[in-house]
């Protein structure tokens, strides 16, 4: 994995999962997706970042933070890929 890249911890049947991939890929993110059905030390991590809840998507940034249920503009804006909103 891509220490310059967020890891978006996904599952194959959320569809939230599946709309921040399309969207990260429709941003130009570049990113890498561990799905925490088949990894069971990304599903104890995602336990660790949500109290202990395994809750999808949940994004690791490469500073260390993280988002849980981001939308794709707010994982781009992070990234420096789209201009946050001034709102």
């Amino acid at each position: 994995m891509a220490d310059d890249r967020p890891t978006v911890y996904t599952t194959t049947w959320c569809p939230y999962s599946r709309s921040l991939v399309n969207d990260l890929r429709y941003f130009g993110v570049a990113f890498d997706e561990v799905d925490v059905d088949a990894d069971d030390e990304a599903a104890d991590l995602v336990r660790s970042l949500n109290g202990g809840d395994r809750v999808v998507p949940t994004v690791v940034y490469p500073d260390g933070s993280h988002d849980t249920n981001p939308d794709g503009a707010e994982v781009a804006g992070k990234m420096g890929l789209v201009a946050s909103d001034p709102a």
